[in-house]
């Protein structure tokens, strides 16, 4: 973990956002913004792993970035972006962690567009961005080894969003043996595997 202050960290977690998201316009258009952010943070992981992506994003068709991402985060169940899915998967008990999610941005005043779950990497780094630090590190913190699981598999894939999510893990403390132990199950176990979707998360939502 490269020690920053609150300032440098929402900054990073600000690039990663940006970078986690869809290769759209808004990327490639502040790319040099989001240079900057990353040049003035200090030197380490951090800088390393997001000046790395900056770089990949430079010399890349966006068109061919945003293919990449599609068949990396849309199609690799393996690389699923949403933190909740590695301890869950599509069981039940998933739509109560979402919950914490929904109810942590909810709390920093950050509603997610309409369509996007609350746990996703790039909305939990927003939410840090934003202003709540230390709402996001716990929320990152308390699914660390689904996190550490998304990067090795992207890592496995060869993609360069492994440079972005290991950026982010470089910002929370060192993983300890419980959250090594809980990565090696994963890895092993794969998610629950009950098919039941969402729904419950849709029927307390819509109760509040």
């Amino acid at each position: 973990m490269i020690d920053l202050g609150e300032s440098e960290l929402r900054a990073a977690h600000m690039v990663a956002s940006v970078l986690l998201g869809y290769p759209d316009d808004r990327l490639y258009g502040a790319r040099q913004v989001l240079a900057e952010a990353v040049d003035a943070l200090p030197a380490g992981e951090v800088r390393d792993h997001l000046s790395a992506f900056l770089d990949h994003a430079a010399g890349t068709a966006q068109a061919d970035l945003a293919a990449h991402y599609v068949a990396t985060f849309d199609l690799k169940r393996r690389c699923c972006p949403y933190l909740t899915y590695y301890a869950y998967g599509d069981t039940r008990k998933r739509g109560g962690a979402l919950l914490r999610f929904k109810h942590a941005l909810r709390a920093a005043g950050f509603e997610v567009a309409d369509g996007e779950l609350p746990d996703h990497v790039a909305v939990v780094c927003e939410l840090s961005a934003r202003g709540a630090v230390r709402e996001a590190r716990r929320l990152l913190q308390e699914h660390r080894a689904g996190l550490e699981l998304l990067h090795t598999a992207l890592e496995d894939e060869r993609s360069p969003y492994a440079d972005v999510v290991a950026a982010v893990t470089a910002t929370l403390p060192p993983a300890g043996p419980r959250e090594k132990e809980a990565a090696l199950r994963l890895a092993a176990e794969g998610p629950p595997a009950e098919e039941v979707g969402l729904e419950p998360y849709a029927v307390m939502e819509a109760s509040r």
